[in-house]
């Protein structure tokens, strides 16, 4: 019985490694690939048609072009915050806080949880056995 439960906790080990190294490998590419299209030339084209018919939306709605002109800079604001917030997300795939490949950090996080948790089943096994 032990046995068999030991070489599920295995094969559930080796399928939680599969995963993490999938992980680590991909998800850089990803943050890459949307970078890429968030900061292309055609993706700036497509930003400020958007801000034109924004702000002539607003002009033809009747407010003033102080109100219009500060509602639309609020607006280019938001695509701005969230190309910095994806720029950092960007140099931070190659090294976390601490140095170490982003990839790596996710696995070393993602280990530690699934080593406690395996703890904690072993210790709950344990007390039924008991």
């Amino acid at each position: 019985m032990v046995d068999k439960e030991e070489k599920e906790g295995k094969r559930e080990a080796e399928e939680v490694k599969g995963i993490l190294s999938a992980v680590s490998t991909q998800v850089p590419g990803l943050i890459k690939s949307i970078l890429a299209s968030v900061f292309s030339e055609e993706a700036g084209r497509n930003m400020g048609k958007a801000a034109a018919a924004y702000y002539k939306e607003l002009k033809n709605g009747g407010l003033p072009d102080q109100v219009a002109v500060k509602l639309t800079e609020d607006y280019m604001r938001t695509f701005t915050s969230l190309g910095d917030m994806m720029k950092s997300i960007g140099t931070r795939k190659e090294h976390g806080r601490n140095g170490e490949d982003i990839g790596e950090e996710i696995e070393k996080r993602l280990k530690q949880k699934l080593g406690k948790g395996k703890r904690e089943h072993e210790q709950k096994d344990e007390e039924d056995e008991d």
